[in-house]
């Protein structure tokens, strides 16, 4: 089964690890869960900013 890394550095998704593992996301099951990783680090940051904000 083919995983899928989101390159930040680039901005490209990429099968299999490609580039070092500071410049991608991932692993991502499909190709189109690693091209939405920018959405998906933005979701889970605002996510771990409020539990913060509530002392959990």
């Amino acid at each position: 089964m083919a995983e899928w890394w989101y390159n930040n550095k680039t901005g490209v998704v990429e099968e299999g690890p490609q580039s070092l593992g500071a410049d991608r996301d991932g692993p991502y099951a499909t190709e189109a869960e690693a091209q939405r990783a920018p959405q998906i680090a933005a979701e889970r940051a605002r996510r771990w900013a409020a539990d913060e904000a509530e002392g959990n």
